[in-house]
């Protein structure tokens, strides 16, 4: 298993080893341990997911809020994502920051995105098929959420054509409604990191 380190330090890419030939492929799609050395501390999985989404879908950007907050270490297995992780941890020297990267069937990759990221993805192909693991249950009363188009975050997302977005993340607040409690917040100095 190969780990490629991101722009955000916490944010890590997972690149499997694939043993393919004429019959087909196979490759360790996840190790407790080898996952535990990289992020540098032990993480307990406790519910995955599975969604499929058409071209041009995008969901997001999605996070619990604590003391509920979930990590989540996700893969496309079929077709292919622009997956993005944004920091919205309070005292982080890349709060307001993102990591975007494609995972597709075909490069195997899988992001792990810690506690206090948002997190979306844009479909990129005619569908995708979406797993991921998290480190907590899902709450509905702890859900939030961040607009996809923030101005402030300003993700460079690769779309082409029209988005289909749900009513729901059509009208998630703004990253500087999420952090105004958040003291010396300067959204304008966050807008130059990027």
């Amino acid at each position: 298993m190969n780990v490629i380190k991101t722009a955000i330090p916490d944010v890590l890419i997972f690149e499997p080893r694939v043993f393919g030939d004429a019959r087909g492929f196979f490759m360790e799609s996840f190790n407790q341990r080898i996952f535990e050395e990289a992020v540098g501390r032990n993480v307990e999985f406790v519910q995955d997911n599975h969604s499929k989404s058409s071209k041009g879908v995008l969901r997001g950007l999605h996070y619990q809020q604590a003391p509920h907050a979930q990590g989540k270490l996700v893969r496309c297995a079929v077709g292919e994502v622009f997956d993005v992780a944004v920091d919205i941890r309070e005292n982080s020297p890349t709060l307001g920051q993102w990591v975007g990267v494609n995972l597709s069937a075909e490069n195997k990759r899988q992001l792990w995105i810690p506690e206090g990221f948002a997190h979306g993805f844009l479909t990129l192909s005619d569908t995708a098929e979406f797993l991921y693991k998290t480190t907590t249950y899902y709450m509905p009363a702890m859900e939030a959420g961040i607009k996809w188009n923030d101005t402030d975050l300003n993700i460079d997302w690769p779309a082409h054509g029209e988005l289909l977005v749900s009513d729901k993340d059509k009208i998630l607040p703004s990253f500087s409604d999420v952090v105004s409690n958040f003291k010396n917040l300067d959204v304008a100095t966050l807008k130059s990191n990027h």
